[in-house]
């Protein structure tokens, strides 16, 4: 690859030049953070610009990916993608920020923000990395943000930040936020084409380069919205009315008892209708996105928002439900809790997915524990089911077991094999109307349907 460092911003040079210097690897690209997000990104542009270093705080990540090796689990061609690209000399990894900063002309940050103890956005990572990026910034250079941020912050924290510790002026380098649009174990296929991509620059000449950059890599639609602030309002709305839909949901599906019915059957039928798309109840919301982005704008906005707060204390109040009608339910077969064995099954946040941040499980695990009860936690892609309360078991250990009570609270593929028949009559609490179980003199409970009784 030359080494001859291609510009895009403010180049002079025509657009069908500019994609040909981008794919031709004489734009060098750097991409801070490798993480489930991270990696997959890296590995892209890697395929399509075939110049890129990836920037990671943590030295075994960076071992492992020079080395040829994916650190990052369950995502489909990533293995393929990270060895292809190492062996090609297009993808390498560094712990030196600063360093590849003064040799990219494309910067890329897509680190984590998460929440500090008063539940408002810790920019900290993002920061750091713009400091690394400043101390390299060259004029001409492109930043983009993929990062998932609070309003404004590209306009009020990164531009200013990156002028003032550069030197530059705000009108010699681009800058630009573009969120990921991806999801846990689909990553590659999201990247490359799933859904449009979303460009927000801070001028016309970062948009256009946006627009030109991820147009290489994706094969949908890239979509410019006006500015910074616009583009990460969408990557916050599209959460938001996950989160408030989800709050619905769960409200009605608490009105089961109440009103003698199976409201997800009722939400079923109310879904024909094309103007009506309710979400489904559960036993509570997880991950590194929904529990989070509401309080991006909560805690940003002077303007009240009380539907966004109403409907996160509603999703975080389902783990507290479930842990309620597993006591009524235990309680109603003549088991207290305090002498109750609960399996809990799954724990991470999502079906399939190794992620346990925000998970439901680690309020209902402890609280049961809490109560008295002697809980088991099974779950067959989790890593570390020691970090739970409880103890860790597998499906197998079950007839062993012979728990008194079952809640599901993530329905991975495997409970369908659960050996029902050598069980001696659980109380079942099935937090998402996933487990194929006879009723059995009403001992089955299933959030947002109530109990079932034999025929």
């Amino acid at each position: 690859m030359s080494e001859t460092v291609t510009h895009l911003y403010d180049s002079g040079a025509t657009a069908d030049e500019q994609r040909a210097a981008f794919t031709d690897g004489t734009v060098p690209v750097a991409v801070y953070g490798l993480g489930k997000m991270g990696l997959p990104l890296a590995a892209t542009f890697a395929a399509r610009s075939g110049n890129v270093v990836g920037v990671d705080l943590d030295p075994a990540v960076v071992d492992a990916i020079n080395d040829g090796d994916s650190p990052v689990e369950g995502e489909p061609g990533l293995d393929a993608a990270v060895e292809t690209t190492v062996a090609d000399g297009t993808l390498r990894a560094t712990t030196d920020g600063t360093h590849a900063a003064r040799n990219a002309a494309i910067h890329v940050v897509i680190v984590p923000t998460l929440l500090d103890d008063d539940d408002r956005p810790d920019l900290s990572a993002v920061e750091s990395v713009v400091d690394d990026i400043s101390a390299g910034l060259a004029p001409g250079d492109a930043v983009f943000l993929e990062s998932t941020l609070p309003p404004r912050t590209c306009e009020d924290i990164v531009q200013p930040r990156l002028v003032e510790e550069s030197g530059l002026d705000a009108d010699a380098f681009g800058l630009a936020f573009c969120p990921e649009r991806t999801s846990s174990g689909r990553a590659l296929e999201d990247i490359t084409g799933s859904y449009p991509k979303i460009v927000g620059g801070i001028d016309d000449e970062s948009t256009r380069v946006a627009e030109l950059v991820y147009d290489q890599l994706t094969s949908n639609d890239v979509i410019p919205v006006s500015d910074p602030t616009t583009a990460e309002c969408v990557k916050l709305f599209e959460g938001l009315y996950r989160d408030v839909n989800i709050a619905l949901a769960n409200e009605l599906g608490r009105l089961a008892d109440e009103l003698s019915i199976d409201v997800r059957e009722a939400i079923a039928a109310a879904n024909t209708q094309p103007f009506c798309e309710i979400h489904d109840p559960g036993a509570g919301v997880g991950g590194h996105c929904i529990p989070y982005y509401p309080h991006f704008v909560i805690q940003q906005c002077e303007t009240d928002t009380p539907l966004l707060e109403t409907a996160r204390a509603v999703n975080e109040r389902m783990e507290e439900f479930t842990v309620r009608k597993t006591v009524e339910e235990l309680d109603r077969a003549g088991v207290p809790i305090e002498e109750a064995t609960i399996a809990v099954l799954g724990v991470t946040y999502r079906p399939g997915i190794d992620e346990t941040r925000a998970s439901p499980a680690w309020t209902i695990t402890s609280t049961l524990s809490a109560a008295g009860a002697d809980v088991y936690n099974i779950d067959p892609v989790c890593s570390d089911l020691d970090a739970f309360a409880g103890r860790p078991a597998t499906l197998s250990d079950l007839p062993a077991i012979d728990p008194d009570g079952m809640v599901l609270v993530t329905a991975h593929d495997a409970f369908a094999d659960i050996p029902w028949r050598r069980l001696t009559d659980p109380t079942v609490i099935d937090g998402r109307d996933a487990l194929d179980v006879e009723p059995t003199d009403g001992h089955v409970y299933t959030i947002g349907s109530g109990p079932a009784t034999s025929d």
